[in-house]
């Protein structure tokens, strides 16, 4: 197929057998098992990324609103926290989290109110609406996930799910930073 026959946008992803003899060529001390396994895990991250970005959207929600329900609903009922402890489990600006909350509450995702307790600390507190917004996500992604792995034995899902998270225990103990958001890392 010539370039004048291929279909137009960009080219097509090579297929890791490709990519890995691509980089075999230029650096030759690449471990290919490795390499194949990255290269799989990252193509894997990526496109799942897309699906679950679509079906925030098809909610209604944006993937910084869902880390904030999220959080919230997480810490338990009755699901709220205050604006500088979101911040710190979502690695934002106490600023960016302000912004982030404003539009949750205009949105009837969240509310915010002066803790009565202690009329200086503001509560962001989950709505029913926000809770049902992530209740609506979690399905879909539940119907994702399953359709994902469902070539995928009992047994190797556990087995898949058990080495992910040696993996994820290695970058975490190596790179303690690796939690927070590129920009972070200038």
């Amino acid at each position: 197929m010539t370039a004048a026959d291929r279909p137009p946008g960009p080219p097509p992803e090579l297929d890791l057998d490709e990519q890995i003899a691509i980089y075999q060529r230029e650096y030759p001390e690449v471990d290919p098992q490795v390499e194949k396994a990255v290269t799989a895990l990252g193509r894997l991250t990526r496109r799942m990324n897309v699906a679950y970005a679509r079906q925030l959207s098809a909610v209604g929600i944006s993937n910084a609103e869902w880390e904030v329900l999220k959080a919230l609903l997480v810490v338990g009922k009755p699901y709220r926290l205050g604006p500088g402890d979101l911040a710190k489990r979502l690695g934002l600006t106490p600023a960016a989290m302000t912004h982030r909350i404003d539009r949750m509450v205009a949105e009837g995702l969240v509310t915010r109110e002066r803790d009565e307790t202690n009329r200086v600390r503001v509560i962001v507190e989950l709505t029913d609406e926000g809770r049902g917004k992530w209740l609506e996500t979690m399905r879909m992604a539940s119907a994702f996930e399953q359709d994902l792995l469902q070539d995928l034995s009992p047994d190797e899902r556990t087995q898949l799910g058990e080495v992910l998270e040696r993996l994820l225990r290695r970058v975490e103990a190596t790179q303690p930073d690796a939690g927070g958001r590129l920009e972070d890392l200038g």
